[in-house]
């Protein structure tokens, strides 16, 4: 196949365009996959309330709450939140990205449940992160975890490839799948899969 290139068109735009095709070809396909309809990719609510179920599973506590409400954010309902995603380990607890938030809100709604999140690890502190580091494969040196910026949930009834293709189809930041442990980790970083 021939490209014709215009006078402002370099090759490396070419194979730029081409490439960016390439993703969003390859990401309607996991969004087709998943069973969710490709219209919803890059899908944002724009709810005037939102609610969030959580439940942490190294702590047993459970939460639902409104954090979000008339176009703004309710301060102790994300101080609550913070609290519960805090580093089990030591109790530090570290303010949640409030974005991280709205994805999981996001999620559930994509996914058509109001069962509560799972939690796996939300806030890491830097001491906690670096003894994971020791003793697993995997964990980020500069782990979004230690921002309050990343999450590892899963959702009772809900297959993990299901929760991750739905993530993915968001569009709106970091996404892991981990097969063996069957949990999907979210981040507020750059949009990107593992």
């Amino acid at each position: 196949m021939l490209i014709k290139l215009s006078d402002d068109q370099s090759h490396s735009d070419v194979v730029s365009s081409k490439r960016k095709f390439i993703k969003q070809l390859a990401g309607g396909a996991l969004v087709a996959v998943a069973g969710i309809n490709p219209s919803l990719a890059g899908f944002r609510t724009l709810s005037p309330h939102k609610t969030l179920a959580l439940e942490h599973s190294h702590t047993g506590e459970k939460l639902k709450l409104t954090y979000y409400e008339n176009g703004r954010y309710i301060k102790p309902a994300l101080k609550e939140i913070s609290y519960l995603l805090r580093d089990y380990n030591n109790d530090h607890v570290h303010t949640i990205d409030p974005f991280l938030l709205d994805q999981l809100y996001d999620l559930s709604t994509l996914l058509g449940t109001h069962r509560p999140f799972y939690i796996i690890s939300g806030y890491r502190s830097p001491v906690t992160n670096a003894v994971m580091r020791k003793h697993h494969h995997g964990i980020a040196k500069d782990s979004l975890h230690m921002q309050g910026r990343a999450i590892d949930i899963q959702i009772e009834g809900i297959d993990a490839r299901r929760i991750r293709n739905a993530a993915v189809a968001m569009q709106s930041g970091g996404v892991g799948y981990y097969r063996q442990s069957e949990f999907v980790h979210l981040d507020t970083g750059n949009v990107r899969t593992w």
